[in-house]
């Protein structure tokens, strides 16, 4: 129904929204094979990315497009978690002190591992100098657990099927409400049906495959394993079988265990099925399952134990728990309906928010953070950006889901020590936190990560959004529990500053959010700055409710920051020249938006900034996170109708694929959850608004054009 002419823009708030029908008109349904459309399913910390046929069946077809990268958008099949993971030999025995260099600062020498040059990696040899800091650039990185897919034969002498255009009519159907993916198609004159569930607590897959095919001979199942690579947006090598070894272990005549070995990595795979012969195959790391029915069921688990922690459970004992966790994700927390807007972007902003919360459930939900392209395919070897952990993960609590945000943020304590020696070495207090980095939290060398600042206040931010969508009963064990890492973090970023001219500067050598600034040379960032302020703020609070006075220092920095840059009225990206370039990411807009309104923020210089930027910023160079970041900003300073255009802005790095990916790179990142997670964090902050907003849905234009009925939001700082 249309809004009312009386009231331009309906907004409602209330606990009446169909949310089945929100979700379901937003099914996901592919008709064709395509390498840039593979669906996951998967609970946070494992997933299983699957082509056409619901498996990983056509893997040449995906990993050749994929290597590809600028003829062909194209993703992996891969099987990934968040604990498996592989380092190469290395018999050099390369530390990180061999990959530092020397920045003169106002502390004295301080070393940096900076010794990395990407462009000598793509281009062939790596120079000598350059050695230490790949190997340790690109170790460790994230595992391909192995493939599970259907091995299809025209006859029973043919060759396995390789080509997916042979499929006959082929439909998949990924139903969001219960994380059930149904694969249909015709082959060899025959229907073959796959169903295929995530476990939602443990690393497991498991599959209902229904075709004659299985009774004629002409179907079957293949589970092969590929050794590691390092490569910068690979996940396998399928080319080194004698570099790891795959050892079965039959339990009985349904079950067996394969156990992985990858020079110093081992996991277990657990295979059960409900009826058939698992046999090897001449490929050492392959094996066939056939069976004489018409249906055949398979669960296969992954464990970096000895082990499996779990034993054997049917295909309808997972299907019904995948079911039961995604009703009640979507019944918990919030959501917004737009069904009665008139804008013709309702519908596509709607898809866009419902797929992005299946995909960052799925992806970034895990008690790791996430890589960029999370568990789908790997990009910079399945490291961590730190600085993408806020674009990740900010807008769970904001949903009303804070427990999803609470898995990841234990691992900063895991490292702590770690962020405490990299702080003493170059001379400062406190802890500071990587940017390139594995699960262990050893930095990667980088003439960028090394030196970027905007991942520090992250760790503040999301602590304060996790205490403000907590219930109260749960936040005095919050406040106690994270206590020691905000006094770190602050501690850091309090003797980061440098004062002189009456002031406390953020000093040189640093590297700001938009990258692309001389790191020697670069000072006061314009975001950094409100961070810094922000962060400190957040600290601050934090010491309030674990009743303990302000911290005097931390105060002293927080007044004695200076105000951003500007040029004609509009903020700059730094302080320094050349002051601002119009590429990458317009990152002056996040000191306010992203970061909530601060002493050092105009308001009225911002909009100006913001105007400027939808004008001459070369938008084809923005990423995908860019987009949401201008709309929070836009919804701040009073524009929400630039709020809703930066959302849906139509340019190439703000495109969402049927399956909710929004590609970067082409196959270089096919996958990029940062534009997925801030695209509901600004959703979110557009409809719930922030502490001091005066309207509801302070993000939506008051032009007749949106009916906005949400509930369940955090309100934002």
């Amino acid at each position: 129904m249309a809004p009312p002419e009386t009231n331009p823009t309906e907004v409602t708030m209330m606990n009446s929204i169909d949310r089945e029908s929100v979700v379901r008109r937003h099914t996901v349904e592919l008709t064709e094979a395509d390498a840039s459309c593979a669906l996951t399913v998967g609970n946070g910390d494992f997933a299983f990315t699957a082509d056409i046929t619901g498996m990983q069946t056509f893997t040449a077809f995906h990993d050749q497009a994929a290597a590809h990268a600028e003829r062909r958008l194209a993703v992996h099949t891969a099987t990934m978690s968040t604990w498996g993971w592989h380092s190469m030999p290395n018999p050099d025995g390369f530390v990180l002190a061999d990959a530092m260099s020397r920045y003169e600062t106002a502390r004295g020498p301080v070393e940096y591992p900076d010794r990395f040059d990407m462009a000598a990696m793509f281009g062939g040899e790596v120079p000598e100098e350059y050695r230490a800091g790949t190997w340790l650039h690109t170790n460790p990185h994230r595992l391909d657990l192995g493939r599970i897919g259907l091995v299809l034969r025209a006859s029973p002498d043919a060759e396995p099927e390789s080509d997916p255009t042979a499929l006959r009519d082929p439909r998949q159907r990924l139903d969001l409400w219960s994380g059930v993916l149904t694969s249909v198609f015709e082959y060899a004159g025959a229907e073959v049906r796959v169903t295929t569930v995530a476990d939602p607590h443990h690393a497991r897959v498991a599959f209902r495959i229904e075709s004659e095919l299985l009774a004629r001979g002409l179907a079957g199942v293949a589970v092969r394993f590929p050794y590691a690579s390092d490569g910068f947006f690979t996940t396998s090598d399928w080319s080194a079988a004698d570099r790891h070894t795959t050892t079965p272990e039959r339990l009985d005549e349904r079950g067996c265990l394969l156990r992985r070995v990858l020079d110093d990595s081992a996991y277990t795979v657990r295979l059960d099925w409900s009826q058939g012969t698992l046999a090897a195959t001449d490929d050492p790391h392959a094996y066939e399952l056939t069976n004489h029915g018409s249906t055949l069921e398979i669960v296969a688990g992954f464990s970096p134990e000895e082990g499996p922690e779990f034993g054997r459970d049917s295909f309808e004992t997972i299907s019904r728990a995948a079911s039961a966790w995604w009703r009640a994700f979507w019944t918990s927390g919030a959501a917004v309906d737009f069904a009665g807007s008139t804008d013709p972007r309702a519908a596509e902003l709607e898809r866009r928010v419902v797929l992005s919360q299946y995909l960052t459930a799925v992806n970034c939900s895990g008690t790791r953070p996430p890589q960029e392209s999370g568990l789908v395919t790997n990009s910079w070897q399945g490291k961590f950006h730190l600085e993408m952990h806020w674009w990740h993960a900010a807008h769970f609590p904001a949903w009303g889901r804070p427990e999803l945000l609470e898995r990841g943020l234990d691992w900063y304590l895991s490292i702590l020590d770690t962020a405490r020696a990299t702080a003493r070495r170059q001379h400062y207090e406190g802890a500071r936190w990587p940017k390139h980095v594995g699960p262990d939290g050893r930095e990667s060398p980088s003439d960028i990560g090394a030196l970027l600042i905007w991942q520090q206040p992250h760790p503040l931010h999301l602590l304060e959004l996790l205490h403000r969508g907590s219930d109260a009963s749960e936040r005095d064990q919050l406040v106690s529990r994270y206590a020691e890492l905000v006094e770190e973090t602050a501690l850091f970023m309090a003797s980061f500053v440098e004062y002189r001219d009456g002031r406390y500067h953020l000093p040189a050598p640093l590297v700001p959010a938009q990258e692309f600034y001389t790191a020697a040379t670069t000072e006061d960032p314009t975001f950094e700055l409100a961070y810094w302020w922000w962060g400190l703020e957040i600290a601050q609070r934090w010491r309030e409710r674990l009743g303990l006075q302000r911290h005097e220092q931390w105060q002293q920095v927080q007044n004695g920051l200076p105000s951003p840059h500007q040029d004609g009225g509009r903020y700059t990206a730094i302080a320094t020249e050349p002051y601002l370039r119009r590429d990458d990411h317009p990152s002056m807009l996040c000191a306010l938006g992203v970061v909530p309104a601060t002493p050092l923020i105009d308001a009225a210089t911002m909009e100006a900034t913001l105007l400027d930027v939808r004008d001459h910023w070369e938008w084809d160079s923005a990423w995908g996170w860019d987009f949401p970041a201008m709309a929070m900003t836009a919804a701040r300073v009073g524009r929400p109708d630039l709020a809703v255009d930066a959302l849906l802005m139509d340019t190439p790095k703000n495109r969402y694929l049927a399956t909710g990916h929004c590609p970067q790179m082409g196959s270089v990142l096919p996958v990029y959850l940062p534009a997925n997670g801030g695209l509901l964090a600004a959703v979110s902050l557009m409809t719930a608004g922030w502490e001091g907003a005066d309207a509801d849905c302070p993000g939506f234009p008051d032009d007749g054009g949106w009916s906005v009925r949400h509930e369940g939001f955090t309100v934002w700082p």
